[in-house]
């Protein structure tokens, strides 16, 4: 708490200082009414999904779309909100409930489910003041987003000095995020909460018949380890620290680092564990349980021993630094590095290169490439592998050893003079990426998004 309060004196001071004269003349931060439009289309697939506790499909697809509007309330103040919603289909979380009247229950493909698809829903409200000098700039902002099982309210604010004749810049960054989950529990478990010992009989369970490891028919299925949660809020808190300097004409070079400190219910309550000392149990077609660990299981599906634990606070720090050089009018080297470490074990790293090039006064590729590796959580362990005497277990592949590797470029489009016009509209800027992103536990994911800056004239 000290040093956020010595950071935020040093920012006041230099300001202060910075302002001290005010100039003759003063430029609007915005002079117009500024509206994106950004719109994306994210697709996965993989064999490690944590609903089906560290095996089965990962397929989902993912659409979205925000509209950020940016409005001038003076010459010195800014309003910018920020809407959202995305909707998605997955075949993981549609296995939250794989028992649904005409599936097939296996992990390697989506169930009928209600939980096959959701929308999120967001909004982001930021105001932003100048001062006179331009040196100094302060802003606050709240965000609202819900989903079928989860509500986040956020608020915050920051401040930032520039000095040294706008070549240095110091900013400080605080949010708090107060958060909800509506648990959502794998079916089985659900039904185990509702009916207690008697839950085989009656539910969804109700005249299906449940097998052992030989495929014979049992009745001995009690998942005694599961218990309801009791406490369902998550806070997360953060602060973050950053300073830029423009070194020559060509050269640009920027760090930052966050403290981020997070409370509550931070597993998730659908994904299941399965425990290496427990016996396994089945619903489904017998005969496909011999090759339940791969994909040509199309027809039995393992009852879940209990859900994720972890533990109730997580605390996290990335440090990382940004160059940025100018090589000539056509050519730019931008570069990033994140070092990243939390008290639940993961060590990260991140590396990250684009190199726009300018093709003419309007359009811009930039090829760009990233790096990322990661140590595994200390209570990760991969399917049935936990034992049912540890306290804290997951078996989400997030949470695992990996390294990943994102290729990709854009496109962008730039009109400074904003001839294209749509009604009152001119099109300042339209920017296209797309990125390809493969993981060595064989993750694949697609993103491809497209955004349009239009400025009201």
């Amino acid at each position: 708490m000290k040093i956020k309060i010595i950071a935020l004196f040093i920012l006041m001071s230099v300001s202060a200082f910075a302002q001290d004269k005010e100039p003759e003349f003063k430029k609007r931060v915005l002079e117009n009414i500024e509206v994106d439009f950004l719109t994306s289309y994210y697709d996965q697939d993989g064999a490690r999904s944590a609903v089906s506790g560290g095996l089965g499909s990962e397929k989902l697809a993912d659409v979205a779309l925000n509209i950020i509007v940016a409005m001038p309330l003076n010459d010195d103040d800014v309003l910018t909100v920020d809407l959202g919603i995305s909707a998605y289909t997955s075949a993981s979380s549609s296995n939250i409930n794989p028992y649904d009247s005409g599936a097939n229950p296996t992990p390697w493909q989506a169930s009928s489910g209600a939980s096959q698809s959701d929308q999120l829903v967001s909004a982001v409200v930021n105001y932003s003041h100048n001062s006179d000098s331009r040196n100094f700039i302060w802003n606050t902002d709240v965000s609202f987003s819900n989903e079928y099982d989860y509500t986040s309210i956020g608020f915050g604010g920051g401040i930032a000095s520039l000095f040294n004749e706008k070549n240095t810049e110091l900013s400080l960054k605080v949010n708090a995020y107060l958060d909800q989950w509506r648990p959502i529990y794998p079916k089985e478990l659900d039904e185990y909460a509702i009916y207690g010992s008697n839950f085989v009989n009656q539910g969804y369970l109700a005249g299906r018949s449940i097998f052992n490891q030989n495929g014979l028919s049992t009745s001995a299925y009690a998942p005694s380890a599961f218990e309801s949660i009791s406490g369902v809020k998550r806070n997360s808190f953060s602060a973050a620290l950053g300073f830029s300097q423009v070194l020559t004409k060509k050269l640009q070079v920027s760090f930052f680092t966050d403290i981020v400190q997070q409370q509550g219910l931070l597993s998730s309550p659908y994904h299941r564990i399965y425990f290496a000392d427990k016996a396994n149990f089945y619903i489904g077609q017998p005969q496909y349980i011999s090759n339940y660990e791969n994909a040509s299981n199309v027809g039995v599906y393992k009852l879940a021993d209990d859900i994720e634990r972890l533990p109730d606070s997580r605390f996290k720090i990335p440090v990382g630094a940004r160059l940025n050089y100018y090589l000539s009018e056509k050519f730019i080297i931008r570069t990033y590095y994140r070092y990243y470490s939390d008290n639940w074990n993961i060590q990260a790293h991140t590396a990250n290169i684009e190199l726009p090039i300018k093709l003419s006064d309007r359009f811009t590729v930039s090829p760009m490439y990233r790096y990322y590796a990661q140590t595994a959580s200390k209570y990760y362990a991969p399917n049935e592998t936990h034992l049912s005497t540890e306290k804290y277990y997951t078996s989400d592949a997030d949470l695992a050893a990996f390294d990943a590797n994102q290729y990709g470029f854009g496109i962008n489009y730039t009109d400074i003079f904003t001839a294209a016009k749509i009604w009152e509209f001119g099109i300042k800027n339209i920017d296209f990426r797309f990125n390809h992103y493969e993981r060595s536990d064989h993750l694949q994911a697609n993103i491809a998004s497209i955004a349009f800056k239009f400025i009201m004239q």
